[in-house]
This record gives structure tokens, C-alpha cells and sequence, in this order.
């Protein structure tokens, strides 16, 4: 089996199109445990979408498995005005969707990840939209570091990475939700998700009638319980 380590993350913050991808700013990390009540605990990072930031995802912690920390990190970069928020890569213009703008940004994430974080520690991703696409790609990036991940309203980025080999051969458990109704994200990153994560990944999930891109009741619902269910096998 490839080992994720026989691929070197690359030092540059830039991706293919020359765009920065700066470090994530550690200070505006939002946990739900203090450093002292975090030790031995699986550790459950949030990762927002387009325009938004850290604070929009953490409100969900309450409703969390109380088992898990639970990060909230801020994406590395300022849409263009007037969009708000932060982004984990561009989508507008010609560097819009770049190749390797995703791989960029998401090296910028394991880089945080690896000073925040003690590396026996179990860890799970909750993405939404472009924070999902981050998601999926450090599970590819580092197949054996990850427990898990749940992708919300996201996608799989369509460039072929050197570990996808080694993703398929651990199979790790992902929940894959999106909404019947979602305009934003385009068909052909539906279809390529559709195709690609069952031969990578143990997928499990739903497409949820009425829903546009945004998450429901219902869907926390299922996420909850697909979260207790990590927990059990974590306990095993």
C-alpha cells in the first residue's frame, strides 16, 4: 500500500494559478474544550464554506457528541468584495477552480493541524460546501491520519492525487449529504463525487428532497447519528 508519507506536501503557499494561500490564523481557532480538557479525547474539526467563517459551524457544537473537542477553523483568505466571510480557495475569475488551488489550500489546513494537534489523537472533518471540498481532500492527502468525515453540501476535487491509492485501501468511513434542490454546486462535481468516493471510501449518506445548499434538521439528524456511530468504533 502507498503511505501517505512517500508523498511530500509542497512548501509553497501558492497553488497552480499563483494565487497565496497564507497559514491559517491559529488565534482564530474556536474550541469547545480548553487546552487542559482535551488530552485522550477524538477531536472533531469544522470547516466552513465560501464567504463565511469559523463562527457559523461551531454553532452547531452544542448539538455535537459531547465526546469530541470540537475545532472550528477560519479559511485562510478574503473573498473579493462585497463577499463576506473567508474562503479556502478562489472560485472567481480566471483563477477560478485552478488546478491544485485545492491542494494548496488544504496543505495550509494540515500544516495548522500538525502544530495544534497531537498526532495520536483521533480526528474526524465536518465540512460544508468548500470546506467539504477540503475535507475530501485531506483524506486523501493523508489517508491514515483522518477517522472519518462528514461532507456537507461539497465535492470531490476532480485532479488525481498520488495517495488516492492509498485512500481506497483504508476505505475510511465518510457521511455525504447534499440537498435535491442545490443549484451551487455544479452537476459535474456531482456526478464525479457520485462515481469517485464509493471505489475510495466506506460511504454512507443521503440526498435530501427540498433541500438547496444548506443543511437541514433532518440532515443533523443523520450526521448525529453517524457521529455516535464513529464514537462506538473509536471505542473499540
Amino acid at each position: 500500500m502507498e503511505s501517505c508519507e512517500d508523498v511530500a506536501m509542497s512548501d509553497s503557499p501558492f497553488d497552480s494559478a499563483g494565487v497565496e494561500i497564507p497559514d491559517l490564523d491559529a488565534e482564530a481557532v474556536l474550541w469547545s474544550a480548553p487546552p487542559g480538557e482535551r488530552a485522550g479525547r477524538p477531536l472533531l474539526v469544522l470547516l466552513h464554506g465560501y464567504g463565511s467563517e469559523e463562527r457559523d459551524l461551531f454553532g452547531l457544537a452544542p448539538h455535537l457528541p459531547a465526546e469530541f473537542v470540537v475545532a472550528a477553523v477560519r479559511a485562510p483568505l478574503s473573498p473579493p468584495f462585497p463577499t463576506p466571510g473567508w474562503s479556502w480557495y478562489p472560485i472567481e475569475g480566471l483563477r477560478g477552480r485552478a488546478p491544485g488551488a485545492a491542494t494548496a489550500a488544504t496543505e495550509r489546513f494540515l500544516a495548522w493541524l500538525d502544530t495544534a494537534t497531537d498526532a495520536a489523537a483521533p480526528v474526524g472533518l465536518l465540512g460544508f460546501s468548500q470546506g467539504a471540498v477540503i475535507s475530501m481532500q485531506s483524506l486523501r492527502l493523508r489517508p491514515e491520519r483522518f477517522a472519518f468525515a462528514v461532507n456537507l453540501a461539497g465535492f470531490v476535487d476532480g485532479d488525481p492525487l498520488p495517495t488516492d491509492s492509498a485512500l481506497a485501501a483504508v476505505r475510511p468511513p465518510v457521511f455525504w449529504g447534499r440537498g435535491a434542490r442545490d443549484e451551487v454546486i455544479p452537476a459535474d462535481r456531482v456526478a464525479h463525487t457520485v462515481e469517485w468516493l464509493p471505489a475510495h471510501v466506506d460511504l454512507s449518506g443521503r440526498v435530501y428532497p427540498g433541500l438547496t445548499h444548506s443543511v437541514s434538521q433532518e440532515e443533523l439528524d443523520d450526521v448525529r447519528a453517524f457521529l455516535d456511530l464513529q464514537l462506538e468504533r473509536l471505542a473499540e
